[in-house]
């Protein structure tokens, strides 16, 4: 009898976790940040990432999916978006239903990522080039890669979604 309590116990203390664990999960989140577009910020931006999703449920090769997404479109902004002075990378992270979206935004040349061609990488590994393949991941491991320009703003909105996470253990 005293066995049966106890295992009675484990397991009402292990649904009463995931409960609460799935309620943090399900309520609605948002966070912004902005850094100066320099390569010395982007520290920040893993670490704002890194706090940002760290009450979600997500495998360590899910996160760095995601990480790799994020920083690869910052990177490319503090490269190209900015001719001369450094400007702005504003970042917004949210969750709405079964999804997190992220939203990245430069005050730089306007520059439509979806329209970046996909690249040969059989060429480039022939000609030994390095690079080029950030925008092809991030679409690539993304269910949502959407663009506008706004305000003389770049907005890239990218989403992933919660439960294909979850389901597969990774993205």
């Amino acid at each position: 009898m005293l066995l049966y309590r106890v295992s009675r116990k484990s397991a009402e203390e292990c649904v009463d976790a995931a409960t609460k664990k799935r309620k943090k999960i399900a309520e609605p989140m948002e966070k912004s940040l902005t850094v100066k577009s320099d390569l010395i910020e982007i520290e920040k931006v893993r670490s704002f990432l890194e706090e940002t999703l760290k009450d979600f449920d997500l495998s360590e090769e899910a996160y760095y999916l995601i990480e790799l997404s994020l920083l690869e479109i910052c990177i490319n902004i503090v490269r190209y978006a900015y001719s001369e002075e450094k400007g702005d990378i504003s970042l917004k992270i949210w969750n709405q239903e079964k999804e997190i979206f992220f939203e990245i935004r430069d005050w730089g040349i306007p520059f439509d990522p979806r329209e970046a061609p996909e690249p040969d990488i059989q060429e480039m590994v022939k000609q030994g080039q390095t690079g080029g393949l950030g925008i092809f991941i991030s679409r690539q491991l993304m269910n949502g890669f959407e663009y506008r320009r706004e305000d003389n703003q770049n907005v890239l909105i990218m989403r992933k979604s919660i439960e294909e996470i979850k389901a597969s253990g990774s993205i």
